[in-house]
């Protein structure tokens, strides 16, 4: 087959943290990034409403010519992941769904092993209250997981707070006793907060971001039919994109450039020139 671009989902910004450590495991590869923070935050939102937000951007991602899909966000892979390969991973194998749940767990099992077998992870209220990810866990070893949900933490990530005292107050009472061999961050914006987790923590804290990029080396050289093809990254966002760009570099750790509007047209996402209107809207 034909080689195609990666593509990665996430909610909004967050997912530029794993974009970044896939960058740095295929640095040759093509990637397409669709951060849907016109439609940001998830963590709250009901389980059927992200159903339908994750299938508009991963058939997003196919329109674009991606064959494999990188669900990056936490909340989307506990909660959607399953809806999402049963849709459109299909039995001919043409396109794969990939999340970030599993490898999160692989590695909080490989960790806690040898510390005790007391897992924590920190993450927003929607993937706690799926309990995908003491599931997984569960399946690799008899361990003890805690889930702790951290809503408030995003939000001051996306505002650029991550290096101020109300940041670090915010994580420190949300990390209160809990007692923990390792911590897991459990959201993809929570990397910029690692300073902040180490702080208020006197255990490991883990981000799996790297352990994701890895997997999925792994899964491409068992998978050779998902070629990939080679090129700089493309990036499309549900929100403004000029913001995207600006906000975004701080999650890449690179300049995020060219990204192009998608909007929801009858129930997909299209491209679409961004008006930010004014005053009052009347639909036609």
């Amino acid at each position: 087959m034909n080689r195609a671009p990666i593509g990665v989902y996430d909610s909004g910004f967050g997912g530029l943290t794993v974009l970044r450590e896939l960058r740095r495991a295929l640095p040759d590869a093509e990637f397409v990034y669709l951060g849907d923070a016109g439609r940001a935050p998830y963590g709250g939102r009901d389980a059927e409403v992200i159903l339908g937000l994750a299938e508009q951007c991963v058939e997003r991602l196919f329109s674009e010519g991606c064959r494999v899909v990188v669900v990056a966000c936490h909340t989307v892979s506990s909660v959607a992941l399953r809806h999402l390969q049963a849709r459109y991973a299909g039995p001919q194998r043409e396109r794969a769904v990939l999340g970030v749940t599993i490898p999160a767990a692989e590695l909080a099992v490989e960790h806690a092993s040898t510390r005790g077998g007391r897992i924590a992870l920190v993450a927003t209220a929607r993937t706690v209250a799926s309990g995908t990810f003491t599931t997984e866990c569960h399946k690799l070893a008899p361990v003890e997981v805690i889930e702790r949900a951290a809503p408030l933490l995003a939000p001051l990530v996306e505002e650029g707070w991550e290096d101020t005292d109300i940041a670090h107050l915010a994580v420190r009472r949300y990390v209160a006793g809990l007692d923990a061999s390792v911590v897991v961050l459990g959201c993809t914006h929570f990397p910029l907060l690692r300073g902040a987790f180490e702080a208020a923590l006197d255990c490991p804290v883990l981000d799996p971001a790297p352990f994701v990029a890895g997997r999925l080396v792994d899964w491409l050289a068992r998978h050779p039919e998902f070629s990939v093809s080679e090129g700089p990254p493309r990036f499309l966002s549900t929100g403004d994109p000029d913001a995207f760009a600006a906000h975004g570099s701080r999650f890449l750790g690179a300049p995020v450039a060219g990204v192009q509007h998608v909007a929801e047209t009858a129930g997909r996402l299209e491209p679409a020139a961004r008006v930010v209107p004014r005053g009052q809207v009347v639909r036609a």
